[in-house]
């Protein structure tokens, strides 16, 4: 979810695989993915449905009753939209492969730094200025964690958060650790990410097993077959007939499906916002494996569209204001203006996305290039 649209690195058709030239997506074919941009807002319009229509909590105050009220059919579809925070991992999974892949250390980390921090910063300083305000009915923080938060180590440290969905961003981190110590530092190759992916499926299992909880921060059981599928998918876009790839692709999506249906299957029960079946959830999982796939397949290449390429850039500015920014658009919509329900839920969605062309435009095309120039010079070895 918080990777750049990717572009294809040069691949060299049949290196290292052993199989014949054909079966290698070649690098010149498509220079971006743009259908990969889609999905990854189509994976973000998911969560924020699910943030301002499928639970309760804050939003309840925001639209003066709870969503049950306002969306007395939709709540219940709203209800799955948190899954799009697993398909944003199988695309990261598939786009950290991608943009590490003979890439050093240095740039693969300014590359990360320079993509993630500047629109983060500013939806820091933005929310905690906005929660200040009197008119708003929310609580900000305190100034010393909200200083804290613009380390992204708020939820090790156990500080209270300003973003609500910064915990996935915790998620991300750690997988760049991992892959970033395992594949980039000693150079990614095929044998190289196939190990990564192989210690990581078992030990995550061995963690569970185990039930330590340094080994469940570290290795995150319930996210790695996500990360790990997207890899594998990129394998599979490299060459279709690995059938490694193939094989790590298959089982990351069994354990993926299962850990999704633990975390959000229960039996019937008015006492809960709404019920999910478990047949949905695995659908909905294994449609988002599957649209990467598709993509990383070729098979989506008409869906070839430059819009696209804006509405990946505008998804991950949207992910991280639309939550706790929108309580406050919904607020002043629904309850201060009047507007009808669904009327509320679009014109916010609009807000937010305007908000995040506000911050791309003026934020990240300012700062990313900077951020990325600099942490690349401060990183290359002096002589």
């Amino acid at each position: 979810m918080t990777a750049p649209a990717p572009t294809l690195p040069d691949i060299t058709p049949g290196a290292g695989t052993g199989t014949p030239p054909a079966t290698i997506v070649p690098a010149r074919a498509k220079p971006r993915l743009r259908a990969l941009d889609g999905l990854r807002l189509i994976a973000a319009l998911m969560v924020a449905a699910y943030h301002y229509g499928g639970r309760d909590g804050e939003i309840s105050e925001a639209w003066g009753s709870s969503p049950k009220a306002q969306f007395p059919t939709a709540h219940e579809w709203f209800a799955y939209g948190c899954l799009g925070v697993q398909i944003f991992f199988v695309i990261s999974g598939f786009v950290i492969c991608m943009s590490g892949w003979g890439r050093p250390l240095r740039s693969f980390f300014a590359s990360r730094a320079s993509r993630l921090l500047p629109s983060y910063w500013a939806a820091i300083v933005l929310v905690t200025a906005v929660f200040a305000l009197p008119v708003v009915a929310y609580d900000a923080v305190s100034p010393s964690d909200a200083l804290v938060n613009l380390t992204m180590l708020q939820q090790p440290l156990g500080v209270d958060r300003v973003l609500g969905v910064c915990w996935t961003l915790w998620a991300e981190l750690r997988f760049y650790a991992l892959f970033a110590l395992c594949v980039v530092l000693p150079g990614a190759t095929r044998a190289r990410v196939v190990l990564f992916c192989a210690v990581w499926t078992l030990a995550a299992a061995l963690a569970e097993a185990a039930d330590e909880p340094l080994l469940d921060v570290v290795l995150m059981p319930e996210y790695a077959p996500f990360f790990v599928g997207g890899i594998g998918i990129y394998l599979i876009h490299r060459d279709r007939r690995d059938l490694t790839a193939w094989g790590i692709t298959g089982v990351s999506w069994l354990v993926g499906q299962h850990y999704a249906v633990s975390g959000l299957w229960h039996a019937p029960d008015p006492d809960f916002f709404s019920y999910r079946s478990s047949l949905v959830i695995i659908a909905i999982v294994t449609a988002g494996f599957a649209a990467v796939l598709l993509i990383a397949l070729g098979h989506l290449h008409r869906a070839n569209w430059r819009w696209l390429t804006v509405a990946g850039a505008l998804t991950y500015p949207f992910y991280l204001v639309h939550e706790h920014l929108g309580w406050v658009s919904v607020q002043a919509l629904h309850r201060g203006l009047g507007l009808p329900s669904y009327a509320t839920f679009g014109l916010t969605i609009a807000a937010m996305l305007a908000l995040a062309w506000v911050l791309n435009r003026y934020v990240e095309a300012r700062l990313t290039p900077a951020i990325r120039t600099g942490l690349g010079r401060g990183l290359t070895p002096r002589k």
